[in-house]
């Protein structure tokens, strides 16, 4: 009902809200991977990576927040326990207590190809649903995360 409100067919769109929240639930694993890792970084890259990895966890926490929203728009509800972040994301849990900080980087880097993989997947699934409104969200999520990966990748000096 809530989807025809906004000029949506509801049938088309259950396959969109199926694929915003399981993108939902790895942003969540994704959110508190930044989070371990920016209370958890030591070494020479200290302040550099401290300050990077708030900034990502900040965006990571507006786009949680823009997904949830979202999928009320389009008339479901929003994943909102651990328990269905954890047994739907494909993203999973590190221990970053004592990680170096490469293997911190590597492993934001290895979740942004997962959600820049489930990300390009809703563009195909809105684009059949003529859901415009998730599409254009989810295209500005997925520009935010390639330009990261390009300057986590960066500062490795991987190819």
């Amino acid at each position: 009902m809530e989807a025809e409100a906004i000029s949506l067919e509801e049938k088309k769109v259950r396959p969109v809200v199926d694929h915003v929240n399981d993108l939902l639930a790895n942003y969540h694993i994704h959110y508190q991977k930044i989070r371990g890792c920016h209370w958890n970084v030591k070494g020479r890259q200290f302040f550099t990576l401290h300050v990077k990895f708030e900034e990502l966890y900040t965006v990571a926490l507006t786009t949680i927040d823009e997904l949830a929203e979202r999928i009320l728009t389009l008339g479901k509800p929003p994943f909102s326990t651990f328990n269905d972040y954890i047994t739907t994301a494909r993203i999973k849990e590190v221990q970053t207590i004592g990680m170096n900080d490469n293997d911190m980087v590597k492993a934001l880097v290895d979740d942004m190809a997962i959600l820049i993989e489930l990300e390009r997947e809703i563009l195909d699934v809105t684009a059949e649903a003529e859901d415009d409104g998730t599409n254009d969200m989810v295209n500005g999520f997925m520009q935010y995360l390639e330009k990261n990966t390009w300057m986590l990748r960066s500062f490795l000096n991987q190819d």
